[in-house]
């Protein structure tokens, strides 16, 4: 099986600008993903989708493999599709350019998944340790079905723990994916849902128009780069 990561990297960003090039101790958060990536050894490829020329020179510096993409893409996976179009490919792995920490073994476990060959799409959720995050919009949240396929993804608390019973499971979402390549092709085709606009979560346009993310349980507890503080944790967990 031929496996692609593809790492999308926009250089205007709401919070963080130029976030890709921003510093992590001494290294560009888009090395430290792409060396991540690499030091997994389970890609025949591994490039870096970006949409400015200031990323691209950089990839050069560290020998990364850069694609030139549309800048009015309005998402990473619009984005990655681009690349994707132009390659022969068993399965396409989005590795979000702000998850300097990623690591082999969730990488693993969402390729693995593929092994029931009805699963199209799959995807990363772990236990929520610090339970304040739970009740943080930012922090994504997912509950699943018996098969482990989601059910729905919100920036609120689900599942909601009406009657205090004390034993509901809150899964965090983190926005790694795995496509077969006819399926990225289908995602992109969508149009945005109204769900997805109003969480504004993607990944609920799948859900809207009835297919499934198989999610996968890991150990996995990255850090999103998505400002300056989360830069400030990362260099403290590097250190």
């Amino acid at each position: 099986m031929h496996i692609t990561a593809i790492i999308p990297a926009r250089y205007g960003s709401t919070r963080l600008t130029c976030k890709p090039l921003r510093l992590i101790a001494g290294k560009s958060l888009i090395q430290r993903v792409f060396e991540a990536t690499i030091n997994t050894g389970l890609f025949d490829q591994v490039i870096v989708a970006t949409d400015h020329l200031d990323i691209m020179s950089h990839l050069k510096t560290f020998g990364a493999d850069g694609v030139m993409t549309d800048q009015n893409h309005q998402t990473g996976t619009d984005r990655i599709e681009e690349v994707a179009r132009g390659l022969q490919t068993d399965l396409i792995i989005n590795v979000q350019g702000d998850e300097p920490f990623i690591c082999k073994e969730p990488l693993r476990q969402i390729i693995s998944a593929f092994d029931d060959q009805k699963v199209q799409v799959t995807s990363i959720m772990s236990l929520f340790t610090n339970p304040p995050d739970i009740y943080d919009p930012s922090c994504v949240k997912v509950v699943v079905d018996i098969h482990n396929d989601a059910i729905y993804f919100s920036r609120s608390v689900i599942p909601f723990d009406r009657d205090n019973v004390g034993d509901a499971l809150y899964y965090k979402h983190f926005g790694v994916y795995a496509y077969r390549p006819d399926m990225l092709k289908k995602f992109v085709s969508l149009p945005a849902g109204t769900l997805e606009k109003i969480e504004r979560l993607e990944q609920l346009r799948l859900l809207e128009n009835g297919y499934k993310i198989r999610m996968v349980l890991t150990e996995y507890e990255g850090i999103g780069i998505d400002t300056k503080e989360d830069i400030e944790k990362a260099e403290k967990m590097l250190s």
